[in-house]
């Protein structure tokens, strides 16, 4: 059954005085639900990994850029989704939400969060429903504080990650996850009519520019999406 958990949206109420206690709660309340049972749920696979990407591709570059993709764009494009697809892959899989974002937690009574949207529920990677957290399309944070905030999850989990592993997974899953986003994004716009999401395409590809930035292996990736800014 539905609950109605009333309409104070976690997005509203973020402050930088309380986001250490409400992203707190929000990661507590993540490390719950990566305890669901998962057999039924279809899984984050290679195709629906590239699909998504593809997205960027589809909607931002050739429909909202217009720029067609040469051979040595083709090449970048493909190998950065292939990186970014086998980092998803390599990772400990688990319940993953798939919009596990601001937007999508309402703020309850007694310290709680009510989480909406479960339609697209899969078996994926264990990052995931983090960075959709901490690298929200709609608002963004230091990087001083996404660092501990990570380190807070790490802390809740059951297993032993090394730091700058899980810090790697993290990036290049948000950088899978920024891409369809843009792509989605533009295609609300062309298709659907909703322009007011064109809006957060700046922040997303910053996220794209910025954490691409930092990983030698994204370099030819990182040139390029400094061209599209």
């Amino acid at each position: 059954t539905l609950t109605d958990f009333g309409d104070q949206l976690l997005l509203a109420q973020l402050s930088s005085d309380n986001a250490d206690r409400l992203y707190g709660m929000a990661i507590n309340t993540l490390c719950q639900l990566q305890t669901v049972p998962t057999e039924s749920l279809p899984r984050y696979d290679c195709a629906l990994l590239q699909q998504e990407m593809a997205l960027f591709s589809t909607w931002f570059l050739g429909r909202h850029k217009q720029i067609s993709i040469d051979h040595e764009l083709g090449q970048t494009l493909a190998q950065t989704f292939t990186l970014l697809e086998q980092n998803a892959l390599q990772q400990p899989q688990t319940f993953v939400h798939r919009d596990y974002h601001a937007r999508n937690l309402m703020l309850l009574s007694e310290n709680r969060l009510g989480v909406i949207d479960f339609q697209d529920a899969v078996l994926g990677p264990v990052s995931y429903d983090l960075v959709s957290l901490l690298r929200d399309c709609y608002i963004d944070w230091p990087a001083a504080k996404i660092q501990q905030w990570i380190r807070y999850f790490i802390d809740q989990q059951h297993r032993p990650y090394d730091y700058m592993e899980f810090k790697r997974w993290f990036d290049l899953m948000g950088l899978q996850r920024h891409l369809k986003a843009v792509g989605i994004f533009c295609r609300l716009h062309y298709r659907d009519g909703k322009a007011n999401y064109l809006n957060d395409i700046p922040r997303t590809l910053k996220y794209l520019s910025t954490v691409s930035s930092e990983y030698q292996e994204l370099r030819a990736f990182n040139h390029f999406i400094k061209t599209v800014l």
